[in-house]
C-alpha cells in the first residue's frame, strides 16, 4: 500500500479516538467520520509500517447506524467523534471497549453488564476551555494539532456560555488585545475558561492571561455583567506566562464576585475554584458517584479518597461512614474540600493535600485504618508504588476504582489482581456523548 493510492474496503471497528477501521490486504486503515458497517472507497493520506490512514472519497454502503450529522464544525473541531452515528450505537461501542481492554490488557474476561447513558448527549457540559485563533476568536483544536478552530456555538455547551464566548472574543478583537502565539511566546491573551453550575446557575469567567494585567478588564466586567446578568458570580484574571501545555497559572486575580462559585451534587453544596477538578457531565456524575457509594458500602466504616478533588465522592459518603480521609495534590481544593464539609456540617472528614502515592504511604506507615479505598485517578491511571501501598500497607476489604480511561485501568486491574484483589463488577458510565471519552467505576475486594 502507497500515499494516494485509492481502495475499497469495509469499516469493522473504531479505534480509541473514535476514527473507524477497516482492512486491505491484511493492513488496518484507519479513517475519521466512518461507521462501523460503512463500504467506504477511501484514499490513502499516510502508511506507516503497520497501519494507514485515509480519507473517505466515497461511501458506497452507508452504514444502519449512520444519522445526518447535526454540528458545522464536526470533522475540523478535535472535540466530538461520533456526531454521525446513532447514540444507542455509540454506547454499544463504549460498552464493548472497556469489556475489550479489561479481557484483553487486564486479562479478565468478564462481560459488562451494564452502560449508563446519559440523558442529554447535548448541552450537558458545565466547563469549557477555549484557546484563542490569531484572528481573536475562541474555538477548540484540530484533531491531534493545536491549530485552533473557531468555534461560534457548541452543541455541547449550555447556551449561557457559548454566548459569554462569542462576546469576549468580539471584545479581543474590537479592542485589539493581542492573542498569545505558541510558537514564539508572545502575545498576551492564552484561553477563556468557562464554568457553570448545573443546579445554581453560577458562571466563572476566567481569562488565561501571558501578563500581568489586561487591558479594557473593567469594561469588559461592566460589559458581561450587563449582558449575562447575576448568574455570573466571578471574573477573574489567571496569570500564565510559562511556555507549556498547561492552561492554567498559579495565580488567580479576581475582578468581579467571589474566588469561586458553587454547586449542589448529590445533596452536597460544593465550592468550585479554577483549579478544582468537577465532572463536566452534572446529570451523569451523580449517577456515578451514586455507584460508586453503592460498591463502597461505607456505612460504619472508614473510607480513603485519594485523588478527592473538591471531595465531592467522599463527601456524600460521610453520612453513612465512620471516617472519610480526602488526599489530593492540588492546594485549591484541598481548601474547597475543606471549605464544603463545613458548609455541609460534615465532622467526619478530613483533606490532606499531598500527591497520592507519598501521602498514602505516610498514611499506611501510621497506621491508619481504611476498610475502603477510592482511587479516582487522572487518564493516565495509578503509579504502581501507589497500588502497592493500597494493596499491602492498609489491606482494605474493598477498593472502589473510577477511570476515565479503559486502558489504565485494565492495566491497574491486573497489578491489583496479582496483589490479591479480585474484580467483582464493573459499570461504564457515558459521562461524554459524542466525544471517544468513557467513564467506568469499578468493584475489586480482597481474595
Amino acid at each position: 500500500m502507497n500515499k494516494n493510492d485509492i481502495v475499497t474496503f469495509n469499516i469493522t471497528d473504531y479505534t480509541a479516538e473514535g476514527l473507524g477501521v477497516g482492512k486491505y490486504n491484511g493492513i488496518a486503515v484507519f479513517v475519521p467520520q466512518t461507521a462501523i458497517g460503512d463500504t467506504v472507497k477511501v484514499k490513502i493520506v499516510k502508511v506507516k509500517p503497520n497501519f494507514a490512514y485515509g480519507v473517505v472519497l466515497e461511501n458506497i454502503k452507508p452504514s444502519s447506524d449512520r444519522i445526518n450529522n447535526d454540528c458545522m464544525y464536526f470533522g475540523k473541531c478535535g472535540g466530538c467523534v461520533f456526531r454521525h452515528i446513532d447514540y444507542a450505537a455509540e454506547l454499544e461501542f463504549k460498552k464493548q471497549r472497556v469489556y475489550e481492554s479489561i479481557k484483553r490488557i487486564g486479562g479478565i474476561d468478564m462481560p459488562c453488564r451494564e452502560i449508563v447513558g446519559s440523558k442529554f448527549s447535548d448541552c450537558y457540559r458545565n466547563k469549557a476551555q477555549f484557546p484563542f485563533s490569531p484572528t481573536c476568536e475562541v474555538g477548540f483544536f484540530a484533531p491531534r494539532s493545536h491549530r485552533v478552530i473557531p468555534i461560534k456555538n457548541c452543541l455541547l455547551l449550555p447556551d449561557k456560555l457559548n454566548r459569554i464566548a462569542e462576546y469576549v472574543s468580539d471584545f479581543i478583537e474590537e479592542k485589539q488585545i493581542p492573542v498569545y502565539n505558541e510558537e514564539t511566546g508572545e502575545g498576551l491573551v492564552k484561553h477563556l475558561y468557562l464554568r457553570q453550575g448545573a443546579i445554581s446557575g453560577e458562571i466563572m469567567v476566567v481569562l488565561v492571561i501571558n501578563g500581568d494585567d489586561m487591558p479594557y478588564s473593567d469594561v469588559l466586567t461592566d460589559k458581561l455583567l450587563y449582558m449575562v446578568g447575576n448568574s455570573i458570580k466571578s471574573i477573574q484574571l489567571n496569570i500564565n506566562k510559562k511556555r507549556n501545555n498547561v492552561i492554567l497559572g498559579d495565580k488567580n486575580i479576581v475582578l468581579y464576585g467571589d474566588s469561586y462559585i458553587t454547586d449542589t451534587l448529590c445533596g452536597i453544596k460544593v465550592r468550585l475554584s479554577p483549579f478544582t477538578f468537577y465532572q463536566v457531565n452534572h446529570n451523569m456524575a451523580e449517577k456515578l458517584y451514586k455507584k460508586a457509594t453503592e460498591y463502597a458500602n461505607p456505612i460504619g466504616k472508614s473510607v480513603i479518597d485519594l485523588y478527592c478533588g473538591a471531595g465531592t465522592i467522599g463527601l456524600q459518603m460521610a453520612n453513612q461512614a465512620k471516617k472519610i480521609i480526602g488526599v489530593e495534590i492540588v492546594p485549591e481544593a484541598v481548601k474547597d474540600a475543606k471549605k464544603n464539609a463545613y458548609d455541609n456540617g460534615i465532622e467526619n472528614a478530613e483533606f490532606i493535600c499531598g500527591d497520592a502515592k507519598f501521602a498514602a504511604e505516610q498514611l499506611a506507615a501510621n497506621n491508619t485504618v481504611a476498610d475502603v479505598i477510592i482511587l479516582d485517578p487522572p487518564r493516565k491511571g495509578c503509579a504502581e508504588e501507589l497500588l502497592h501501598t493500597v494493596a499491602n500497607g492498609f489491606s482494605p476489604q474493598t477498593i472502589v476504582y473510577v477511570s476515565c480511561d479503559p486502558a489504565t485501568l485494565a492495566r491497574d486491574i491486573k497489578i491489583l489482581n496479582s496483589l490479591g484483589y479480585t474484580l467483582k463488577d464493573y459499570t461504564v458510565f457515558d459521562m461524554f456523548p459524542r466525544t471517544a471519552h468513557v467513564e467506568t467505576v469499578c468493584l475489586l475486594c480482597k481474595q
